[in-house]
This record gives structure tokens, sequence and C-alpha cells, in this order.
């Protein structure tokens, strides 16, 4: 299924890929020395210019789970990529997209977390309970079907 352009993730031009890796490689070296206030304050500053609430571990692990390149795309992005009228066709498109794994799944599954009442989301698309099925559609009317319990 062809997505509408509002529901594809943003292009990053390289230079802004390039300087977010430079600041993301400084605030590692920072967070790795014990330089914690230098941290904490070039953290701070890196989340004000990208929207994202990054912590230090962040900065200091990245390299176990993506590389400096991904992490700087996903940076760049819009932290909570929100479409209201998203319809469940599209949601079922997303979240065949997200268990492709490709460059673009953690835009897609936060997209998918911002515009469906689900908290968890991700659960859901990758280890649906008993009784859900394993079907994209399966998981994106379970998504939808969740209400929050009233307190």
């Amino acid at each position: 299924m062809k997505l509408r352009p509002e529901l594809l993730p943003p292009s990053v031009p390289a230079e802004r890929l390039r300087e977010l890796s430079a600041a993301i490689e400084r605030i590692g070296d920072l967070v790795l020395g014990g330089r914690r206030a230098e941290a904490a304050a070039a953290i701070a500053a890196f989340n004000e210019r990208t929207g994202h609430t990054y912590r230090a571990a962040d900065f200091a692990e990245y390299e176990g789970w993506r590389s400096l390149e991904e992490f700087a795309r996903e940076a760049a992005r819009p932290a909570w990529p929100r479409v209201p009228d998203l319809t469940r066709d599209e949601a079922v498109e997303l979240v065949r997209r997200v268990r492709v794994c490709g460059p673009d799944t953690e835009y897609y599954l936060r997209l998918l977390s911002a515009s469906l009442p689900h908290p968890g989301i991700g659960d859901l698309v990758f280890h649906p309970p008993a009784g859900v099925g394993d079907s994209a559609e399966a998981v994106v009317d379970a998504a939808l079907a969740y209400r929050p319990i009233a307190l």
C-alpha cells in the first residue's frame, strides 16, 4: 500500500546528519568520560534542539543496537509524529513496515505509538498476546479496541 506523504519519514539532509552525529559522539565522550555536568548540559541542549528526551545512557550505549547514522536520523525526525486521521488500513501498513525492521522502523513505531490508543504498541506488534492473532490486521484491531481503565 502506498502511504500518503504525511505518514512517510521526513528526509534528513546529509549536513544535518553530520551535525547531529558529531553532537552524539561528543556527548557520548562526555558521558563515558564521567564529565556529568558537561554531559547533562549538552544533553539538555541536544534535546531542546531535537524535541526528544534522550538520557545519558542513550549516548553511551547506542552502538549496542543501532548505528550512529540511525541515531542521528532518529534525532533529526519528530520525536512523536502524530497523524490524527490515521486510517485502519494505514495503521495496518505501518505495522507491516515496522515488522520488516528496515531503516525507518523506529519512525513508523513512534508514529503508531503517537497515533493509536494502545500504550504498548511495540509489544503488541512484535509479541501479540494469545487470542489477538499475529496478522497486522489483528494487531491494529487490538490497538484500536484498547480502552484505558478508569480509575
